[in-house]
């Protein structure tokens, strides 16, 4: 490919989601104005954009669910609706001045390294360009899961993904199924209960309910969060602070959360009286194994006369009846699809091809790893940010994407010093002894021994999502590039135009 045949830029940024314009403000902070952020919908916001479903809230208190160079004085509430958030991803953009670099409607379709040029090639549906280094931030949440259902192509009614939810279809007096108990489908159902005429939950595994402390921010909070900005620094530190010293329970001691199953057990029985049902909402792991949800309306819902949960997951379809794995029968309206995403098997992998002419899905097929949460084995000048092992089971997944943004800038200075055109390719070595040490620790946490089956977990039964530590010994461990953990790739020198000396050496040779 000629160098003038596409735009070339020195940094793509992959979606505009917290992580893309984390990314972009960073890169800007470094003095790098030349990227682009490639976003495939018309807008910012990423997860908080697609998920609008009644009802959608964040479970992580609004203060430590924001950037640390970016404070917010004016949440609403200490847990924030998803409108909020989005919102908030807005103002980022306009406050950085991003908005100039971003693409929409330009979903990246392929990307393939060029070993000679030392750039990727990245097709778009809006076309072509080339990129020095790449930053994926799709994010896991990206791509919503629905379960291959016998059937489901033939229901008749109405069938959504609560990532995908259609404000047109009117719910009112409908026979509704909420298919999954995940943190999407605890916030759906209080919200739709009142309008459904009837809905039925299909629930595979019972999740751990906690009562969720949210309420109005204060004005007068607000006034001296806006007068005092250290007042918001301290809050948010002390959101954080909590949060650092319950790791230990779920990395560490996975007995000492029997006394937390307790408090959530309490929660249950205060809005749960019927014996039969609270058996069925009761689950048979150790707390925290599945992300622990937090609501005060989801079990109150539930109570409610026009609300059936079926204790088994969904077999088939058959015309408007859903055939539950225990053989019960419902007949229903519609189908909302609280199944979750595509987390251990992103498609973007499936989208990009490394040095070795392989995809990183191909590369990932016995389990997704990182050097660091970041880059992969054969794939120069690629990072991704909330890669494999780098989600948290407890706390803000901001603290680790602002980790990997310090990995980041410290990468394009270590490409600054190395000079010219140069890529850096993680060793598989230095890969493969990073991902053992992080999954000799996964051993002995909640999230390994439990004794449930999570999303967490990939087909092969490997947590390659959770962190198994503090956010703070995740930013210890990014806060630098080790080069001897990387080849250092440069182009291939271009042969010299022969001179005549050695055209004639060359012809007596082969004389």
């Amino acid at each position: 490919m000629a160098e003038q045949e596409h735009e070339h830029v020195r940094v793509a940024v992959i979606g505009s989601g917290f992580g893309g314009l984390g990314a972009a403000v960073r890169l800007r902070r470094e003095g790098i104005t030349d990227f682009v952020i490639l976003e495939r919908a018309g807008a910012v916001g990423g997860t908080w954009r697609d998920n609008s479903y009644p009802g959608c809230a964040c479970d992580v208190p609004s203060h430590l669910y924001s950037f640390s160079f970016a404070p917010n004085p004016d949440w609403p509430r200490t847990f924030s609706g998803q409108e909020h958030i989005w919102e908030y991803l807005e103002h980022v953009a306009d406050t950085f001045r991003l908005r100039p670099h971003i693409r929409f409607n330009s979903e990246v379709q392929q990307l393939r390294w060029d070993s000679e040029q030392l750039w990727w090639e990245i097709d778009t549906a809006q076309g072509k360009l080339t990129a020095d280094v790449v930053v994926s931030a799709t994010g896991p949440l990206s791509d919503p899961k629905t379960p291959d259902i016998a059937g489901l192509d033939t229901f008749p009614g109405k069938v959504f993904h609560s990532a995908r939810w259609d404000h047109e279809y009117d719910l009112r007096g409908k026979r509704v199924a909420m298919i999954g108990t995940g943190a999407s489908a605890i916030q759906i159902v209080p919200a739709i209960q009142k309008e459904a005429g009837r809905l039925t939950l299909f629930q595979r595994t019972p999740p751990w309910v906690m009562p969720r402390a949210d309420r109005a921010i204060t004005k007068a909070e607000r006034w001296l969060h806006r007068q005092l900005p250290f007042t918001t620094q301290a809050r948010r530190g002390l959101l954080w602070g909590i949060r650092e010293l319950q790791v230990q329970a779920f990395t560490k001691h996975p007995n000492e959360l029997g006394m937390v199953e307790q408090l959530a057990k309490r929660n249950m029985h205060r809005a749960v009286k019927d014996p039969a049902l609270r058996a069925k909402l009761t689950p048979d792991y150790r707390i925290g194994c599945k992300r622990i949800l937090l609501s005060n309306t989801y079990y109150p819902a539930l109570a409610q006369p026009n609300v059936d949960v079926v204790a088994s997951g969904l077999s088939e379809i058959r015309g408007n009846t859903l055939v539950a794995s225990d053989g019960t029968e419902t007949e229903v309206d519609a189908i909302i699809f609280g199944t979750g995403f595509h987390v251990t098997d992103m498609p973007i992998a499936d989208r990009v091809t490394g040095a070795e002419g392989d995809t990183l899905m191909q590369s990932w097929k016995g389990g997704m790893k990182a050097l660091r949460g970041a880059t992969a084995a054969g794939f120069p000048n690629f990072m991704t940010v909330i890669g494999p092992n780098t989600g948290l089971g407890n706390s803000s997944m901001i603290l680790m994407i602002e980790a990997q943004l310090n990995y980041l800038a410290d990468y394009m200075r270590q490409l600054h010093v190395l000079g010219g055109r140069v890529a850096l390719n993680p060793r598989e070595s230095a890969v493969n002894g990073w991902n053992n040490r992080v999954q000799d620790r996964m051993k002995r946490t909640v999230w390994n021994t439990g004794g449930c089956n999570s999303w967490y977990l990939d087909d092969n039964g490997v947590n390659t999502t959770v962190w198994p530590g503090t956010t703070t010994e995740f930013r210890h461990a990014t806060r630098h590039v080790d080069v001897g953990e990387y080849e250092v790739v440069r182009a291939p020198a271009k042969p010299a135009a022969p001179t005549t000396r050695t055209k004639k050496k060359a012809e007596v040779n082969a004389a």
